[in-house]
């Protein structure tokens, strides 16, 4: 029998599903990794997912690899989109609810105003094709989903822009980073909180847009990372053409919350996290 209060967090071990353990610890959900569970294999996902019978899924596994997945399209198209349809599939028939993390990567990033949750989406790279075929089987299958877009994330427990920031610093004293990509930076923490308020608070089911509040750029990002580091390093703006990537990335992709009470300023989160490290 499904229980009421059971949760069931996946990619546990990752940067966000680390920080989910954390922040439900208190409910004792049960937490899985890869070496738990693979979700690219629909009939392990259903025997495994209905013999616990959660009453809430929260989805923190994903293929990341921005650059990765254009040489990859195959895997990424797996975790990130099939895969993603069987936990939907599963969690409609045993009645649970999914929760569900997406990027910013979903939009062009041609609007230079940021994108709300409604607005069209039109992916210009392979993983952000991968993320929104995710976010349309869960539309597809599921009555009761959260899908929570966020950017930009960063956090304890995996590989992010500041403590790449950080490690060059301590080696180098000059660096050359791209002012022409705009964003809002997301730690993971912040991100885990509202998921809970947002459960817990029962709001509609929907898609959401979740960061850390104030667009910025990687330059002017990593400026403040360094500032509040006391590093004396020094930061160059330089367009994105002078470091070519497999990956086109879009350059206006800030998520716009018209939905739930906004996080906290980028620059207060990113101090927290700096002066935890």
């Amino acid at each position: 029998m499904r229980s009421d209060k059971l949760i069931l967090i996946l990619g546990a071990k990752g940067m966000l599903g680390s920080e989910l353990s954390i922040i439900f610890a208190d409910l004792q959900p049960i937490c899985w990794d890869i070496d738990d569970l693979d979700i690219t294999n629909e009939e392990i996902v259903q025997k495994r997912i209905r013999e616990i019978s959660p009453s809430i899924i929260i989805n923190a596994s994903a293929y990341t690899d921005v650059d990765g997945a254009e040489h990859n399209q195959e895997q990424a198209n797996r975790i990130n989109g099939t895969a993603v349809g069987h936990l939907a599939k599963t969690a409609q028939t045993i009645g649970a609810k999914l929760i569900h993390y997406s990027t910013d990567y979903v939009f062009s990033g041609t609007n230079k105003s940021g994108y709300k949750e409604n607005d069209d989406t039109n992916p210009v790279n392979a993983y952000g094709y991968s993320k929104l075929q995710g976010e349309q089987a869960i539309q597809n299958i599921c009555r009761e989903y959260y899908i929570i877009r966020t950017s930009w994330l960063y956090g304890k427990n995996g590989k992010n822009f500041v403590d790449t920031m950080l490690n060059i610093g301590n080696k180098q004293k000059e660096i050359q980073v791209v002012n022409d990509q705009f964003g809002k930076p997301t730690y993971t923490v912040d991100l885990a909180l509202r998921t809970r308020r947002l459960i817990e608070d029962k709001l509609p089911y929907g898609v959401y847009h979740i960061t850390n509040e104030g667009q910025v750029s990687w330059f002017e990002f990593a400026k403040k990372v360094f500032d509040l580091s006391d590093m004396s390093v020094s930061v160059l703006p330089v367009a994105s053409d002078k470091f070519p990537r497999p990956a086109k990335r879009p350059n206006y992709s800030s998520l716009i919350n018209t939905k739930i009470p906004l996080s906290r300023q980028w620059q207060v989160a990113l101090n927290e996290y700096i002066s935890k490290r």
